[in-house]
């Protein structure tokens, strides 16, 4: 496994919709691998492909430790209630604002061993799943944000 460059808002990459994966490669697993292990070095929640560099429609997400959601051509087919809760990026280091996502969402998305699996979400749960197939469709959470926060409220969020 590999640690992968996490690449920063400003490049292009980010603002670009994502390919379907037709085939689940020894190339697909690797790179599924190497997310898991740089969202793990990096300390988030999720990781999508366009963020180290790849246009392909594969994001992970990880709220709790050891459950991990593997997801190729993941795709949201529900979505109940709303919250308004306090966001980052990897992406976009240093930012965060507040979004309003779903309460609930199901997402129907494929496993590494091409099986079709449903997963429903709440609350981090949700929010991470919508944040993450929002990047394979070239969006970032800051352009969901309700309210960016201030650099003084950041550095009053760190030092609690």
């Amino acid at each position: 496994m590999a640690r992968l460059n996490i690449v920063k808002v400003g490049d292009d990459v980010l603002r670009k919709k994502c390919r379907p994966v037709i085939q689940i490669t020894p190339r697909i697993i690797t790179l599924l691998d190497d997310m898991a292990e740089t969202l793990h070095e990096a300390n988030g929640v999720g990781l999508a492909a366009p963020q180290v560099g790849v246009l392909r429609r594969i994001c992970i997400v990880e709220c709790e430790e050891g459950q991990l959601y593997e997801m190729i051509n993941p795709e949201i087919i529900s979505r109940e209630g709303e919250q308004e809760e306090l966001e980052g990026c990897l992406s976009v280091p240093g930012k965060w604002g507040y979004t309003k996502r779903p309460l609930t969402v199901t997402v129907k998305a494929t496993d590494r061993n091409g099986n079709e699996y449903q997963v429903t979400g709440t609350g981090l749960l949700a929010r991470a799943f919508c944040h993450e197939i929002d990047h394979l469709d070239g969006v970032i959470f800051t352009d969901n944000a309700v309210r960016m926060l201030t650099d003084e409220e950041i550095e009053e969020l760190e030092g609690e």
